[in-house]
Parts: structure tokens; sequence; C-alpha cells
């Protein structure tokens, strides 16, 4: 009985130093490189409607290690700030998936 507690005891300790190290790994980090999005599709602008609504984009990624990688996406935008076909966002990737990437700064107002 003894033993499984320091067993459990240790296994704890180790969590505990290796926790903040793989939470570090999850995010958008130092090592995303930079890219632009140019979207090829986007879905229709509401015509009524104002304030923040979703928009689905699909684009292709191109940067460093990438080149036209496909991506879609949903996501919040102000209707007036809605995104165009042609239109190229500034990105930030990971270049060991580019599935994983963030709009780097807010999608300008295409007017």
């Amino acid at each position: 009985m003894a033993e499984l507690a320091i067993m459990l005891l240790i296994i704890g300790a180790i969590v505990l130093v290796l926790a903040p190290r793989i939470m570090r790994k999850r995010g958008v980090g130092n090592d995303w490189a930079p890219g632009t999005l140019l979207v090829t599709g986007v879905s229709p602008r509401p015509a009524d409607m104002t304030g923040e609504q979703y928009v689905t984009i699909t684009g292709v990624i191109n940067g460093p290690t990438v080149n036209e990688y496909t991506v879609y996406t949903r996501m919040v935008v102000d209707v007036n700030a809605w995104p165009t076909m042609g239109q190229l966002i500034d990105v930030r990737y990971s270049p060991r998936n580019p599935e994983k990437w963030a709009i780097s700064s807010p999608v300008p107002n295409p007017e």
C-alpha cells in the first residue's frame, strides 16, 4: 500500500513539472510562420443584419513553408467588415500543421 502511494506521488510530481511545457505548445506560438490567406469563397453577407455575425471562409494560405494550402473556417466578423472573394488577409500558421492558423490582424474593411 505504501508503494502505491509513493508511486502516485512520483507520477503527480512528474505531471506538475511537465504540464506547463505541454500547455505552452498548444497556442499560437513564436514558431508559427507568417503568411497570407487568399479568400476563394465566402458565405453571403446578411442583408438586414447589423453587428457581429458568423461567416464561412474558404481560401488558400501562402507562406514560407506552404504554397496554396486550402483551408476552411467559420468565424465571427462585423457585418460592416464582411470579407470578400479575392481579399488577402494576414495570417499566422503552424509550419507542422497548416490546418492550425489564425488571423494575425483584424479583418480589414474592404470598402
